[in-house]
């Protein structure tokens, strides 16, 4: 009889950052917005994974890579419970929940086909209306943009 395996190991890494707590539906796309999938160093992902907090969740591991404030919105927006955990040489060095932030400038584009920023030269502006249900207010048109119909640029 063979004993079951309960846990897959994954190798540490020595200097990188570890995103948890990421929504199995949004796995995919943080990658995308991070532009992870062409990263020339490790990126391990899981999605689906068991979380008594969530049900399920997702992560993704990268090697030698730390992540700025902007990138940490980014993530903010599309995973707003992500944890976001640092690690040099194999150790934490240190461990945050990303925070949405009140404005976002220049990384989503407007809902709206008529914004003049989508026809312009200019960077978009918006106002976090409204965090967990993510409701953005652009600040040239005036038109929401929600998390589901959200383009990062």
């Amino acid at each position: 009889m063979s004993e079951k395996i309960k846990e897959l190991k994954v190798s540490a890494i020595e200097n990188g950052t570890v995103i948890d707590h990421i929504p199995s539906h949004a796995v995919f796309q943080v990658i995308r917005i991070l532009k992870l999938d062409s990263f020339d160093n490790m990126v391990l992902f899981a999605t689906n994974l068991e979380s008594k907090k969530y049900g399920t969740k997702g992560l993704i591991k990268v090697s030698n890579k730390f992540f700025l404030p902007e990138e940490l919105n980014k993530i903010a927006l599309v995973a707003p419970h992500a944890s976001i955990i640092e690690i040099r040489d194999f150790q934490v060095s240190s461990k945050k929940i990303v925070e949405t932030p009140d404005h976002v400038n220049g990384i989503v584009r407007c809902f709206n086909p008529n914004c003049v920023t989508n026809h312009e030269q200019v960077t978009t502006r918006f106002t976090v209306v409204e965090k967990e249900e993510l409701r953005l207010k652009c600040h040239f048109c005036e038109k929401i943009t929600r998390r589901s119909n959200m383009e990062f640029k």
